[in-house]
This record gives C-alpha cells, sequence and structure tokens, in this order.
C-alpha cells in the first residue's frame, strides 16, 4: 500500500467514525451546523476569494478557455450565493428518519421503512468549487459525511473552503471529521478514494465524460453518475415559433458552460425556414455559432441572419460543448428526432416544444432521459429549480437516484420491524 493510499484510507476511517455519530443526530443540531457554516463563509470571504486567485491565476497561464475560468471564478458575490444555498439547505425538511411505509402483518409485527443516511460519500469533481460548499451541506443536512476530491485547478479554493467549513464545526455538535478533504493532488489519491470499499458507501462523480467513465471503471465503490449533459431541443410542426425561439436561446445562451444547457436543437422540416429565420439572428445576437446541417445552412445562406453558421460534423452531434457553440439540424418527423436524441443523448435532459398534446406525450413516452422538459427550458433541470435547495448533481443512470439530487435522493432505507416475542 503506498502513502497516499494511506493517508486516504485514514481519512475514509475518520470519516466513517464522523458518519457514525453524525446519523442520529436530530435536525435542529445539524440546522444549527449549516447556519454556522454560513456565516463562516462570508466571514471569511475574503480569505477564500484570496486562495481563489491562485487558482485562476494558474487556469490563465495554462491557457483554460474563458468558460472553464467562469466555473473556477469566486466572487465575494458568489460566496454569498453560496452561504444562501446552505441556508436553503438547512430550511429543508430533514429526510432522515421518515416512515416511506408501514403497516402490521397478520402475525402482529410492527413493519416500518424508514430514510437513513447512506454513511461516507465520496464526491470527485472538476472546476467549480462551490460544489464543495454545496455537497458538504446536502451531505450533512442528510446525515452523511462528506470526503471531498475537487480538481487540482481548484485546489487552493477547496483547502480553503473546507478550511474554514471543518472550523465552523468546531463546538456545533456535529463531528468536524463529517467533511474532509481527501488528501493528494494526483490521480493517485483518486484511485485510493475508488479502492477504499468498505469505508465508502458511494462515490459521485461531478464533471466531464472522462472524469465520469474513470470513476466508473476504476472503482471499487458504487458509484451514481452524474453531470454530462448532453442536451437538446426539439421543436415540433406544431410548435409556437415564438416560445419556441426563446427557449431554444434560454437553453443555450443564458449559461452555457453548464450540463443543463443545450447542445442540440432539432427542427421538424415543416417549421424549419420560418422558425430559422427568426432564431439564427437571435443565436448571432447572443453570440452562439452554429454547427448545421445542410439544410440548416442552405436556409442561412438565403437569408441575411448575420449568424455564423458552420457545417456540423458526424463529431458535433457527439459534443458536449459546454460553450456558445449549437449544433442544428433539420429533421422530417418527431420519430427522427426521438431517434436522434436516442443515439446521441446522455440522458441527462431533453425538451419539446409543441402545442400538440399528441405530440407532446409521444415525446415523453419514448424519451428516455432523467428530464423531460414540455415547452420548457432545459435549463430548469436543477435541484434549487425544483425545490430540492442545493444539489449533489444531476444523475443520469437509473439506480437509486435519477434526475437532480437532493436530500432525499442521499438517503437509503431500512426497516424497523418490531414484536412481542415473536419467532418464526
Amino acid at each position: 500500500m503506498s502513502d497516499i493510499e494511506r493517508e486516504v484510507r485514514a481519512v475514509a476511517e475518520r470519516a466513517r467514525d464522523a458518519a457514525a455519530e453524525l446519523a442520529p443526530l436530530g435536525r435542529a443540531v445539524k440546522d444549527a451546523a449549516l447556519a454556522a457554516l454560513a456565516d463562516a463563509l462570508v466571514k471569511r470571504s475574503d480569505e477564500i476569494t484570496a486562495a481563489n486567485a491562485e487558482d485562476v491565476e494558474r487556469a490563465r497561464e495554462a491557457g483554460t478557455g474563458p468558460a472553464m475560468i467562469d466555473r473556477l471564478t469566486l466572487t465575494p458575490r458568489r460566496i454569498e450565493d453560496i452561504a444562501e444555498a446552505v441556508r436553503a439547505v438547512a430550511e429543508l425538511p430533514d429526510p432522515v428518519g421518515e416512515a416511506v411505509r408501514g403497516y402490521v402483518l397478520p402475525n402482529g409485527l410492527d413493519v416500518r421503512q424508514i430514510r437513513v443516511p447512506l454513511g461516507v460519500i465520496g464526491i470527485v469533481y472538476e472546476g467549480r468549487p462551490n460544489v464543495t460548499a454545496d455537497a458538504a451541506a446536502l451531505c450533512l443536512k442528510s446525515g452523511n459525511a462528506a470526503l471531498l476530491r475537487g480538481s487540482s485547478s481548484a485546489y487552493s479554493s477547496n483547502t480553503a473552503l473546507i478550511g474554514v467549513l471543518r472550523d465552523a464545526l468546531e463546538g456545533t455538535g456535529v463531528p468536524v471529521d463529517a467533511i474532509q478533504m481527501v488528501p493528494g493532488r494526483t490521480r493517485e489519491s483518486s484511485k485510493a478514494l475508488m479502492r477504499a470499499h468498505g469505508l465508502v458507501d458511494v462515490l459521485i462523480p461531478r464533471g466531464g465524460r472522462s472524469l465520469i467513465q474513470a470513476v466508473v471503471r476504476d472503482s471499487t465503490v458504487p458509484v451514481i453518475e452524474t453531470g454530462e449533459g448532453l442536451c437538446h431541443v426539439y421543436v415540433d410542426a406544431d410548435a409556437d415559433l415564438g416560445k419556441a425561439v426563446d427557449i431554444a436561446v434560454n437553453a443555450k445562451a443564458q449559461r452555457c458552460s453548464v450540463c443543463n444547457s443545450a447542445e442540440t436543437l432539432l427542427v421538424h422540416e415543416a417549421a424549419a425556414e420560418e422558425f430559422l429565420a427568426r432564431l439564427l439572428p437571435a443565436l448571432a445576437e447572443a453570440g452562439v455559432t452554429v454547427h448545421g446541417d445542410e439544410r440548416v445552412l442552405e436556409i442561412a445562406a438565403a437569408r441575411d441572419t448575420g449568424a455564423t453558421v458552420v457545417p456540423a460534423t458526424e463529431e458535433d452531434w457527439a459534443t458536449e460543448y459546454l460553450a456558445m457553440d449549437l449544433s442544428v439540424r433539420v429533421v422530417p418527423h418527431i420519430d427522427e428526432a426521438i431517434a436522434h436524441i436516442r443515439r446521441y443523448s446522455t440522458r441527462h435532459t431533453e425538451a419539446i416544444v409543441t402545442d400538440s398534446l399528441k405530440a407532446s406525450r409521444y415525446f415523453v413516452s419514448r424519451v428516455d432521459s432523467a428530464a423531460v422538459m414540455v415547452n420548457a427550458s432545459t435549463r430548469f433541470t436543477d435541484g434549487g429549480e425544483f425545490g430540492f435547495g442545493a444539489e449533489i448533481g444531476i444523475s443520469t443512470q437509473k439506480l437509486h437516484a435519477r434526475g437532480p439530487m437532493g436530500l432525499t435522493e442521499m438517503t437509503s432505507t431500512k426497516y424497523v420491524v418490531t414484536g412481542d416475542g415473536h419467532v418464526r
């Protein structure tokens, strides 16, 4: 066993002990701790932004793109928003102890299924240091110990944030080791976390395809896949084109660097000419580059839209840009749109814009993604927008949890069976 593996297992063992202390704590204790975390984040904002500036400067020197720089950057205002998200988690109902179902058997045994924490949750994530506070808050409220492994690009930020959070737990009744940073900056520490089976109950990767696939491939700890979003918007023949333009622009351009932004737009051929004549200027104004199929290129060439339109390649349909780029394809019917989504989607979020109830029901019943929007932007797939408070991520797999993972999704269940001297 290497030195780094020993270090990782040591923090995992402390997390396991902390999880045992944290699980039975009542809501009042946990909420008071969350309030302390939020206050500390704001109070020590200067310390956090100074550490973050080191990460941002290194990223710029490394030639990191503006979208990734934006995800990395913390400002006093963003830290206040993070603190508010922590406070919002404190205001949410505590799922621990909630009775999922209960009944009395004919033999008199009382059976109850109740929610319990998962235990020790390891979170492996890229870039965005706000995940550090969000994950810590959600784990704490749901009674779980958090092992946080951010990317090396945000090492200074995460070190400062976790130091602030751990200091804030002193004297709250919540064990300090309920929030820990996984030691090490190399892939070896990540792999050691993935091999901590028996100490870590579940791993949640948040980031791009390569990170998620690496965790799924290498982990002996159960994994919940989250984050990668190759989201589609389909504009039907019966769409209200004004609504469709607004939804398409919002889904792409409102914030392009996040997993619920749209990457591909599919347009029914019956609506294509009029719709694209309206949409392309709006995308141009937003600064979006369109990667279009032959029909899109024809329509763009025939009209003075001001849009930047380049030929789409096969690679474009499978690309999560996380930038101001949008693949656009004209399809002959709804079934072709669904077939395209089935082939390229990461099963995160898809949207249909239509005034046809028949078309919307058809689309919803045949598209197999964590969230399906009808006449709404893909940008709404978010724990906060769904009323969950902060989220740990968007689960794109089907076991245990799917879609935005709030507090309830961070619990398991156990059966409590009460008898009166019953024997079988």
